[in-house]
């Protein structure tokens, strides 16, 4: 599946959420500690037509573009160094963490929260799935369905053990010299690129380091950061020349830094608590280690 999709539904519900945010509906904008029926009824109806607006209009304007086929599945777990299934767990794991906490707003119950909420992001990107499985150019990938799994199961998992998430998934993008060789597969322009050009993208796991020692002096805002990307994926053969590909080699890059948990900031504006929310699947730039199979290298800033 074609991750950058999943990832304009991801944009689209975060900005829905994060214009709510307005100092003016400060009391609104605060979670209600009982079922709030007008505020449920509004989040599931408001959920329900976005995702339906959104697959409705893939199938008519983004899949019409490309010849239809049967049903059919694929294996692509070797493609971009596993970049597009990394996509996938975190688009799965934010558009969950998203439902649950908008039911949380309406006062809906923990079970409920988890059961109806934080499935949002795997029963979503299942149904593009099941499109990409009737067109040509791409195809159903169990692997994708995997991913998505793993990102949902990354946040029920932390609330079912914790009642907390220690531990964020995370992204962080910086533009590269790759997209320009092949645009068509990762993006032109900064908007395209960051979607797309998976070499510019790294994926977090952030952990709260407070919330693993709870009588420590840490600050309860400081994380530890463990990322992933990769270097030099292009893209499919046919879409690249040949002499490219003998002399750019694609490589796996891990990462170490810290990070910033905007959600353990004290404040008590809900419109802060809003948009720290939101702008908390980003990771915070920090100095940063390096590590990969051609090099390590120590970043005084790395995003």
């Amino acid at each position: 599946m074609d991750i950058d999709k999943a990832k304009y539904f991801l944009v689209l519900v975060l900005i829905s959420v994060s214009s709510l945010a307005q100092s003016k509906f400060n009391r609104f904008l605060t979670p209600t500690d009982t079922l709030n029926i007008p505020r449920r009824n509004t989040v599931v109806i408001s959920e329900a037509a976005l995702a339906s607006i959104t697959l409705l209009g893939l199938n008519e304007v983004w899949y019409a573009d490309f010849e239809r086929s049967k049903f059919h599945t694929i294996n692509d777990n070797g493609d971009w160094l596993q970049m597009d299934k990394m996509g996938h767990v975190f688009s799965s794991y934010q558009l969950g963490r998203v439902g649950a906490n908008v039911l949380n707003w309406s006062g809906v119950s923990k079970k409920d929260q988890l059961l109806y909420g934080a499935t949002l992001g795997f029963g979503f990107l299942t149904a593009i799935e099941v499109l990409d499985g009737f067109s040509k150019e791409w195809g159903f990938s169990w692997g994708d369905i995997t991913a998505n799994a793993a990102g949902t199961g990354l946040y029920v998992g932390q609330e079912l053990l914790w009642n907390e998430q220690r531990i964020n998934l995370k992204y962080s993008f910086r533009q590269t010299k790759y997209a320009a060789l092949n645009p068509n597969k990762l993006g032109k322009g900064f908007l395209e690129e960051a979607l797309k050009d998976y070499n510019g993208q790294t994926y977090w796991l952030s952990f709260n380091i407070h919330a693993f020692f709870k009588t420590s002096k840490v600050p309860k805002w400081l994380n530890i950061a463990f990322g992933y990307g990769a270097e030099g994926v292009l893209g499919d053969i046919e879409d690249v020349d040949n002499q490219l590909l003998t002399s750019i080699s694609s490589n796996r890059q891990f990462y170490l830094s810290f990070d910033v948990n905007l959600n353990k900031i004290n404040t008590k504006s809900s419109l802060l608590r809003t948009v720290f929310s939101v702008v908390n699947m980003i990771k915070v730039p920090f100095p940063t280690l390096e590590f990969g199979k051609k090099r390590s290298v120590f970043h005084l800033f790395y995003y």
